[in-house]
């Protein structure tokens, strides 16, 4: 029982619940965005792309300060950042895709658990990008 206690002590550090948190926060700006844009009769599949660039925006500020306390200060170092943040979001969605396409339709896994096995996947990756590749002091 201790040893479960010190790794959810280990995990569950302040960073990765601020992740939690404002990945919950960007699933909803996404949903959100994509539910007015609809609604105001913008095709869907634009309404979409458009919902994931405001969300994927969303999710860079909010991980670049709140998250992940980033110290770039000149434009150059923002600029780099953020490229960073884009390039491993476009890796993790490639991945994402390839992922499903393997897990459902390769190994016969049924649609919803594949979709869940490689998003979880995705949100880890995403952390470890974020974290040592896109914000890393």
């Amino acid at each position: 029982m201790e040893n479960i206690k010190a790794l959810i002590k280990k995990v569950c550090t302040k960073e990765v619940i601020l992740y939690f948190v404002f990945g919950v926060l960007t699933t909803l700006v996404n949903l959100f965005v994509f539910y007015i844009l609809t609604h105001l009769n913008l095709d869907e599949n634009l309404s979409n792309v458009i919902a994931i660039v405001i969300a994927v925006l969303f999710a860079y500020f909010t991980n670049r300060k709140l998250v992940f306390n980033s110290t770039a200060v000149t434009f150059k170092e923002n600029l780099k950042e953020f490229y960073k943040f884009i390039l491993g979001r476009l890796f993790t969605m490639i991945l994402e895709i390839v992922g499903f396409y393997l897990l459902f339709n390769i190994l016969g896994i049924q649609e919803l658990i594949s979709k869940l096995l490689i998003t979880v996947i995705v949100i880890i990756l995403n952390f470890f990008i974020s974290k040592f590749f896109a914000f890393k002091k």
